[in-house]
């Protein structure tokens, strides 16, 4: 064997054995983690909290957030509430979605020191963005109806200490079949349970610890002038016959993502709802839920 042969067949043994102890005692590091940009770092020590001074801090006065899950009519009450001449009830906004971002260390560092968290100038923006909305209607009280906030119903509450609530429910069998149907192919059965009893839960939660007056669906549908005068008492406005008629007025448009946006609601007019599930219709998963909500005994 040749000087040159042995040098290449040793070169290559070491360097085998060489890659297989590091493979075995040195296993290959993760790679970093991607860094996120500062616009979208949170500031240290995010705190959700009361505004410092309510009376400056805050244009919209009593808001009204009308907490529901999907699938629960929550359109059909937001339109007959818009009919009213002293109540705004706009398209969902979804405004919990809208962000601060600080872009500079010398902007976070600004806010810091003048003592805002990342929540407080949120708060701020979102309680612009309503009152702009409810300013430009020309009427007195606002009420919000994305079913989405029902997961930030703790910081609804603490962005506006003086808002009012009103918590719509339906059978919670009725608003998984509703949801599947709205669009079968992209929302099937398997998913349907999961994914709205979510929002259930959480009404559930807020109902709990917020006051606020409690209609539902089947009711509003059975005899809506009955359950909107209650509303009416509830917002401290007069009850108007129009609120019947909705049909007859703007109301933003009926467009899938904020609203519902199907032929029933298109209608103008009150339709009445499907039969109740029976019990035997009920998933196991929603027998809590519809125990707690009194539509299963």
């Amino acid at each position: 064997m040749s000087w040159k042969y042995r040098a290449n067949a040793t070169l290559e043994g070491l360097t085998g054995y060489t890659l297989t102890r590091r493979l075995r005692k040195e296993p290959p590091k993760p790679p970093p983690p991607p860094k996120v940009p500062l616009e979208l770092q949170r500031l240290p020590g995010d705190a959700v909290r009361p505004p410092v001074d309510p009376a400056h801090d805050r244009l919209l006065r009593e808001p009204v957030f009308l907490l529901s899950s999907v699938r629960s009519g929550s359109t059909l009450l937001r339109v007959m509430l818009n009919s009213h001449s002293q109540v705004h009830s706009p398209i969902e906004t979804h405004f919990r979605r809208i962000t601060v971002g600080l872009g500079t260390d010398p902007v976070r560092q600004a806010m810091e020191l003048l003592g805002h968290t990342h929540s407080d100038l949120e708060h701020l923006v979102w309680d612009r963005v309503l009152h702009r909305e409810l300013a430009r209607s020309g009427k007195p009280v606002l009420v919000e109806k994305t079913p989405s906030n029902v997961f930030v119903w703790r910081r609804l509450a603490a962005c506006w200490p003086d808002a009012r609530f009103v918590f719509l429910l339906r059978h919670p069998m009725s608003i998984v079949q509703s949801w599947h149907e709205a669009d079968p192919v992209k929302r099937p059965m398997s998913e349907a349970v999961p994914r709205t009893l979510s929002y259930m839960t959480y009404l559930e939660e807020a109902r709990t610890h917020l006051e606020g007056l409690t209609v539902r669906y089947e009711s509003l549908v059975a005899d809506p002038e009955a359950e909107l005068r209650r509303l009416c008492r509830h917002l401290g406005v007069e009850w108007e016959p129009g609120m019947l008629h909705y049909g007859g007025k703007d109301h933003g448009g009926f467009v899938k993502g904020i609203g519902d946006w199907r032929d029933k609601i298109r209608s103008g007019t009150v339709v009445a709802g499907r039969p109740l599930p029976t019990p035997g219709e009920v998933p196991p998963e929603l027998h809590d839920i519809c125990r707690k909500w009194d539509y299963l005994r």
